[in-house]
């Protein structure tokens, strides 16, 4: 039987098959397009073309696609074989860097914000060379970004790139400030906690609400709800327990950090958590979790339920994004270390980001407004509906004697006793794991 460690990653063409199965100039010329955005030579294309062909074929794929994620909000796909006609009546298996770099699927049958025109079907998908490619089932899946003929993005990924692009550069600009020149790039990372409910195929296909629009519309409240609050972290039943391992496998093999898993509050809730990574890789780790819930669900006789909520009177399923920026050398920005009056670096980015979250609460509450969130926010559920920003009582205190120019008295870390001398006595944290507001800052 294999281990976590032998699994993980063996269907990604990650950084360690790149740099066993392509030369070095190859390599480092690909290494300087991810790492540094330079533009990528045609040569050096048709070289990690070649290379990732045959390692897809190696592991049973025929088909190849670009991978993208237009404003439909589920993913999509069209497979091309590897397939080339040979003169003596054969096959041969063939991918170029043109093939890899760049694809065409029709842009007019999908979401736009403005009229089909469809003398302008055309559309373009460009290989995102910073998101790995992958194997799913037989095929090569190629991460791309998805524009329109005359340009415009149609896709969520883009401008999701362009973000980090921005915010590297400006936050680069601080950095030098302080006196920092060898940062190259700023990374902003996530990582999406993804609730989700796990009901039997048999009840699911007795509710023709559930199956048409992912939630239930009528019916009674159930006997027994959240009230107790014993689901919650509770002893995960076997069924549950078997869905979760073959899900953390299939995920394993993507090159997905699935972490923590546990009941959630409601019944038959639960979670998973991944370790964070970088924003437009934790955004396509997201998109692939959800996908695979549902296809690992249907081989257990279940059905994974993604609506935000899916029933009246318990609570909704949200995905929690914890947020942070950090330098290429691993320098987390948003780190207020031991002493956070004094470190003036920390204290300008937390003060930006505060300004950024207060300037533009519009356009944050916009990116989650969607039917079925709105649905979910408020009540008991976490976070409510309107925007606010939590510090904690150390980083308030720090803020204000600023803002009124007095020294800041900090105060001592207080010990938590549990008065049982054998158990340990550690420091309690200067923030609350706030649930109410939907930027949170945890230490």
């Amino acid at each position: 039987m294999s281990t976590v460690t032998e699994t993980f990653g063996t269907m990604v063409f990650d950084d360690r098959v790149m740099r066993a199965s392509l030369s070095a100039d190859v390599y480092k010329s690909l290494r300087r397009t991810i790492d540094e955005g330079k533009e990528l030579d045609i040569g050096v294309a048709n070289a990690v073309a070649e290379a990732m062909k045959d390692w897809a074929v190696e592991r049973g794929a025929t088909h190849f696609t670009h991978w993208f994620q237009p404003l439909t909000g589920i993913t999509a796909e069209k497979h091309d074989s590897f397939i080339s006609p040979s003169p003596d009546g054969a096959v041969i298996m063939e991918f170029s860097g043109k093939e890899l770099i760049k694809g065409e699927p029709d842009a007019s049958s999908f979401p736009s914000g403005g009229l089909r025109a469809t003398f302008e079907a055309r559309g373009y998908t460009a290989w995102d060379p910073t998101s790995y490619a992958f194997i799913k089932g037989k095929t090569l899946c190629i991460p791309t970004a998805f524009c329109s003929y005359g340009g415009p993005a149609l896709d969520k990924k883009t401008p999701l790139l362009r973000s980090m692009e921005v915010l590297s550069k400006q936050a680069l600009r601080i950095l030098k400030l302080f006196g920092n020149t060898t940062a190259r790039r700023v990374v902003s990372s996530v990582g999406p906690e993804q609730e989700y409910f796990l009901v039997t195929r048999e009840m699911y296909e007795k509710r023709p609400d559930l199956r048409f629009t992912g939630r239930t519309l009528f019916g009674a409240r159930p006997p027994k709800g959240q009230e107790l609050d014993d689901h919650y972290f509770g002893v995960i039943k076997p069924g549950v327990a078997a869905y979760m391992e073959d899900l953390n496998e299939e995920l394993w093999k993507l090159g997905i950090l699935a972490k923590t898993e546990h009941n959630e509050v409601a019944p038959a809730q639960h979670e998973l958590a991944p370790i964070y990574t970088t924003t437009n890789v934790a955004t396509d780790h997201n998109q692939l979790t959800m996908e695979i819930m549902q296809k690992v669900a249907a081989k257990h006789g279940l059905v994974c339920l993604l609506h935000e909520k899916p029933f009246a009177g318990v609570n909704g399923s949200g995905k929690h994004n914890n947020w942070s920026i950090a330098t290429d050398s691993g320098q987390n920005l948003l780190s207020p270390g031991e002493t956070p009056y004094e470190n003036a670096q920390f204290l300008l980015f937390l003060c930006a980001v505060i300004k950024a979250v207060d300037d533009y609460q519009d356009l944050l509450r916009l990116s989650v407004a969607t039917a079925g969130n709105d649905h979910r926010l408020g009540a008991n559920e976490a976070p409510p509906a309107v925007i606010s920003m939590f510090l904690g009582d150390e980083l308030n205190a720090v803020l204000e004697a600023i803002e009124n120019d007095k020294p800041y008295e900090g105060k001592e870390r207080q010990q938590i006793k549990l008065g049982v001398d054998v158990l340990p006595k550690f420091n309690r944290d200067t923030t609350d794991r706030n649930r109410t507001s939907p930027f949170a800052f945890h230490r």
